[in-house]
């Protein structure tokens, strides 16, 4: 007897569930997000989206802020804006981050999020 799949007796493509979503607050001059950080990591990098937070993978461990400032540089390196823009507004000694992006063109910063958030 032979088995076949649901969806090729159907003939259409698997159901898969859609991307998971970045939560973005956008203001006049700055945009809110979260970052859930794996510090420790072989190569900086990210990771896709974790429960509506950015998730970035840094090399620095965390101790003295060194993961902290990594990831300020990480992300004003991605998103283009200069360092004193990036601000950790909650969760300096956590993993779970609230980042404050200052800036004159949120929504162009929120596509560059959205595009880091898809790599």
């Amino acid at each position: 007897m032979l088995w076949f799949a649901a969806s090729q007796l159907l003939g259409s493509a698997p159901v898969t569930d859609p991307p998971p979503e970045l939560n973005l607050e956008l203001q006049d001059e700055s945009v809110a997000f979260e970052v859930r950080v794996a510090p420790r990591a072989s190569r900086a990098q990210a990771m896709g989206v974790h429960d509506g937070a950015l998730k970035l993978a840094l090399t620095k461990p965390p101790v003295d802020g060194a993961a902290n400032k990594a990831l300020i540089k990480l992300l004003s390196k991605a998103l283009g804006v200069s360092k004193s823009r990036v601000r950790i507004a909650h969760g300096e000694h956590a993993r779970l981050k609230h980042i404050v992006i200052e800036t004159d063109a949120p929504n162009e910063v929120a596509s560059r999020l959205r595009s880091l958030a898809r790599r």
